[in-house]
Formats: C-alpha cells, structure tokens, sequence
C-alpha cells in the first residue's frame, strides 16, 4: 500500500482496522502521523551503504521504509504478533530489511540475545568498515533499558537516534545538580554526545500520548567509550552511587562498596581526589563522576590482589 504525504490518524486507523488490529497500550503503540518527522528521525541518523540500522518497534514499517533506503541492512524488531505479519506484507520487497518477532528484551535489564548477534552476522556481511546504528520511534515503556543497556553490548552502536518521552530525553541530557540529573545522565554522557534535535507535541502522534515526545541523537565517542578499563563496571557503579543520591558521597561509596572496600579505603580514594565529607554524587560533573569510579575500580582491584 503507497504512503500518503501525511500518514493521518484516519489513514492509519483504516490501514489497521482493515487488517483487525488497534493500538495496544501495553506495547507502548504511538504511531507518528507525520511523515515529515519519520523523515527527519531516518534523515538525522546520516546512514550509508555500510550501515546496519537496528530498529525496535517496527509498527506499518514507514520509518523501516525509509531506513531501506538508506542503509546497508535493516533489522526491525516488532513484539506484536499482527503488525508483525502486517509489516511482512508491507516490507516484502526489501531484500536488505530483515524482521525479528519478539521482544527486544530478554528481561528488563538485558537485550535478548538474538538481536546482537543478528547485528554482528549483518556487519559482517556488510564489511570491515561496516557502523551499528539504533533509529527507532521506541515504544515509551522499553525506552530506557534499551538505549543504557544497548552501549554495553559488543559493540555498542556508533549513533542512537530515538524518538522518547521528552522527559526521558530530559533525563539523558541533564546537568549536576538538577532534579533530572542521575545514573543514565552520567552513563550517557560519559561515552556519547547527545544532541535534541526536535520536540514533539503529542497531536503529531495517533493515539495522542498524553506527554511531549522527544528526537534524541547520540553519537558515541569511541575514544572516551573505550577509555574504560570495563565499561559495565562503570555502568553500575554509577547506578549505585545515585541509588541515594542526597546522601553524603562517602556513604553511598561505602555502602556500595560494602564487603569489597574497607571504610578507610573509601577515605583515602576520597581524600586523592580532593572530596570532603559533604560532596554528593548529584552535584559532581561527568569528569568527576568518572574519575571516581575509575579510583574506586583501581582500589578495589589492588586489594583483591593482595587478598
């Protein structure tokens, strides 16, 4: 079925009435009724031939169309049984666009592992100079540990461009000291750099969401990606140190670090790095952040060794 120059609620209802399906909520169903903006999502990613585009939500397949387009290999993910089938038809003709059924999540932390392999297998196929791209008009309720938990896979993708909740776009790109600022802030911002490319009201989406939605680029910084010793080990470690994110940094320190640094190990790496006992994890910059953690992995390691 040809596309119309603006993809209507009505258009859209009467496309998935005539196949007995509706938007499910609890898949996250936010269908873009612009096509301007699936556009702009495919355009801002800059894919090329030697690209593989991993799309999770694949929905009517406009966004997978244009991705088709423009890169080497498309693997679009789509957990709905029906739209599955549907995009199927739809996509038949794309001989670069391979579909996945299922869940993108094996659980809430971790990526199933059919999606990264059938990533490795397609920039193999593509080439050495093959590049991992996430596009997707995510499904608001898997937004979070899909984007934090695909930059700790191998490899992590070399640019994410997403639609999400602007309050999580919000959350990604905030600032110390702010009330959005936490874990996925400090995680993101260490080994990418975010840009916001377009707010978007709800009327642009069919059913309407009741909140703002977001375009969030980010493009990962390999040298800063692969400065980390174990990049997992700073993931969680910051996720710790923000699990009581008003409390006192020594205390969250020695509380995360409980049974593998003594309390007198987490003064001395506090006292090298110049904090007093008043800093909090929530009012220190990236750099800070990371060259805490980065202490605490080496006082954590040196005493092993001497166990």
């Amino acid at each position: 079925m040809s596309e119309p120059s603006r993809q209507t609620a009505t258009y859209l209802s009467r496309r998935l009435t005539a196949a007995g399906l509706k938007p499910l909520s609890r898949f996250g169903q936010n269908f873009l009724i612009d096509l301007n903006l699936v556009d702009l999502i495919a355009n801002s990613a800059e894919l090329t031939k030697d690209d593989v585009a991993l799309e999770i939500g694949t929905g009517v397949g406009s966004l997978t169309q244009r991705l088709a387009d423009r890169a080497g290999a498309v693997l679009s993910v789509e957990i709905d049984n029906h739209l599955f089938e549907l995009a199927g038809e739809e996509l038949a003709d794309r001989p670069n666009v391979k579909l996945i059924h299922g869940d993108a999540l094996k659980n809430k932390n971790t990526l199933r592992d059919e999606i990264m392999l059938n990533v490795r297998q397609a920039m193999s196929q593509l080439g050495e100079n093959a590049r991992f791209m996430l596009v997707a008009n995510l499904p608001y309720n898997v937004a979070t540990p899909i984007i934090s938990n695909l930059m700790l896979e191998t490899p992590p993708p070399d640019r994410i461009v997403v639609t999400i909740q602007k309050e999580l776009a919000d959350r990604i790109m905030a600032v110390p000291s702010t009330k959005d600022y936490g874990a996925l802030s400090v995680w993101l911002q260490a080994i990418s750099d975010p840009t916001l490319v377009r707010v978007l009201s709800p009327k642009v989406f069919w059913p309407r969401p009741k909140v703002h939605s977001a375009i969030l680029r980010l493009d990962l910084d390999r040298d800063r990606y692969e400065s980390f010793e174990d990049p997992r080990y700073f993931h969680d470690t910051t996720r710790a140190l923000f699990f009581h994110r008003r409390k006192f940094l020594r205390s969250v320190v020695v509380s995360a670090m409980k049974g593998r640094l003594e309390k007198a190990d987490v003064d001395q790496v506090l006292a090298d790095l110049g904090h007093d006992e008043t800093a909090r994890a929530e009012a220190m910059t990236v750099p800070e952040i990371v060259r805490l953690v980065e202490a605490i992995r080496v006082a954590e390691d040196a005493k092993s060794e001497n166990v």
